[in-house]
């Protein structure tokens, strides 16, 4: 991730939407709400929301937006790439470009850029992923046409110096030591290689070394002309944005955009249950992963694996919570395991994901948490009960709800949506279709991904205790 900070506090990607002040609430006429209070009901806040407005420039770029009447905004491109799409050569070269895209323009040296974001109070951000990329600001509503101007400038005329590349591949290279020394990154990078393995999805963001040293000019340009085209983007905004403004600033600044949609070939990344281990006894901790292969976002199944998943839940030694938490397995851990945290996952591509757990531990009670693990799963599969789900639909929309507190999280999560589903899902429909899964409906989808599946295992530290992979396996069935 790379971040120009300016005057204005950093918003947090995780949070989400206010509410526009002079919107008119849509309440049942002579509703009680209506006529005696202001407050709302839980299902009269879900239509309570700013409409998301989306149109179409003629090259096909999607112009989305949010508008909540506040007095700042959040705007920024979405792009359909990222590591996934690159080629074993030029793996790192989306991170690459993302890093060069604030080195200066044509039009603006790096000095002249930082400058004028620092003038409007704002800040710059972007970040790639395996399978997207983003560049966005947040600044004041009134200067939303220059946040476009600048940002339509980073990505369309960048200069792509080599001086600065040859300057980058120094920070970049010591971004991937600061990377190494979290066992957190490195465990879920680990993770996916030998998940995927051999195909790009096992590739890490970042790239090998030796790629961030040989990436050259012509690879970022031609990234840029395969993958920067208008029907792969998405000009999403969020906070105090008229839709209108909006498209008039998209059809000034990227009209221009190449309106090619070649169809991009994602190789199919084959699942393999495997396992890797990296025993280092000096380490005070194990840290362990075990994840099962999980489904594409928009995949029927997406929503059961997300409330399977808070229904295992995550703990955390530090937080001093105690037995009387909902999750079984935290009560366990709190009530004397040695754990030291656990987080279950459920990570999504467009066609594939790995659902799953990962943990700390003592190293002497490494099995005894694998087997309270699996024993967890066993009990969603056979025998979770209705107020348990109900309790994990509840977490599941809290946890949802509660990311879009700001024009940052609403913004990201307008851009992310167009991409992976064309649209943005509205908040009833997903409030109905969260609604629509109880007990049976998880135990059957529980009982397809876990039962009887070859695990993907990943340990590093003092793992002597973790058992071998065909017990691990054997214990699936």
């Amino acid at each position: 991730m790379r971040t120009i900070k300016m005057a204005a506090a950093r918003v947090g990607r995780f949070c989400r939407p206010l509410i526009r002040p002079a919107r008119k609430l849509l309440l049942p006429r002579g509703s009680a709400a209506s006529t005696a209070t202001n407050a709302l009901t839980y299902q009269e806040s879900l239509f309570n929301v700013p409409e998301t407005k989306v149109s179409q420039l003629k090259n096909g770029l999607a112009v989305a937006s949010e508008d909540s009447g506040i007095g700042t905004c959040t705007v920024g491109l979405w792009i359909d790439s990222g590591s996934r799409f690159e080629t074993l050569e030029t793996n790192g070269v989306a991170h690459f470009l993302e890093h060069m895209a604030f080195k200066g323009t044509n039009r603006r040296s790096q000095t002249q850029l930082e400058l004028e974001i620092e003038n409007m109070g704002g800040h710059l951000n972007a970040y790639t992923s395996r399978e997207q990329t983003a560049y966005y600001a947040k600044v004041f509503s009134k200067d939303l046409p220059q946040a476009v101007d600048i940002l339509s400038d980073m990505l369309l005329d960048s200069t792509l110096g080599e001086r600065e590349i040859q300057r980058e591949r120094s920070v970049i290279l010591r971004e991937m030591q600061e990377v190494e020394t979290q066992v957190e990154e490195v465990i879920f990078d680990h993770l996916h290689s030998i998940a995927y393995q051999d195909t790009p999805l096992g590739w890490t963001i970042l790239g090998p070394s030796e790629n961030i040293r040989s990436i050259s000019r012509k690879d970022l340009v031609d990234y840029i002309s395969t993958h920067y085209t208008a029907p792969h983007m998405v000009l999403a905004a969020a906070g105090g944005v008229s839709h209108e403004e909006l498209v008039s600033l998209a059809e000034k600044h990227f009209a221009g955009l190449s309106s090619r949609d070649e169809y991009v070939d994602i190789t199919p990344c084959r699942y393999t249950g495997s396992e890797t281990r990296i025993r280092d006894d000096d380490m005070p901790y194990a840290h362990v992963v075990i994840a099962v292969e999980g489904v594409g976002w928009a995949h029927p199944d997406y929503i059961p694996l997300m409330i399977a998943s808070m229904l295992v839940g995550n703990w955390d030694r530090s937080l001093g919570s105690g037995t009387q938490m909902a999750s079984r397995l935290a009560q366990h851990v709190a009530s004397g395991s040695s754990a030291r945290g656990f987080m279950s996952f459920n990570t999504c591509y467009t066609d594939t994901g790995l659902w799953g757990i990962y943990f700390v531990a003592d190293r002497m009670h490494i099995d005894d948490f694998v087997w309270k693990v699996q024993e967890e799963w066993k009990h969603i599969c056979t025998h979770v009960t209705e107020a348990e789900v109900a309790r994990a639909r509840n977490v599941f929309k809290t946890s949802l709800f509660m990311q879009l507190d700001g024009s940052t999280p609403v913004c990201e999560d307008i851009g992310r949506q167009m991409l992976t589903y064309g649209r943005r899902i509205p908040l009833p429909e997903l409030d109905y279709r969260i609604e629509q899964v109880d007990a049976k409906a998880v135990r059957d989808v529980m009982a397809r991904y876990l039962r009887d599946k070859s695990p993907t295992v990943v340990a590093i530290g003092p793992i002597e205790q973790l058992p071998d992979y065909t017990h691990i396996r054997a214990n699936m069935s």
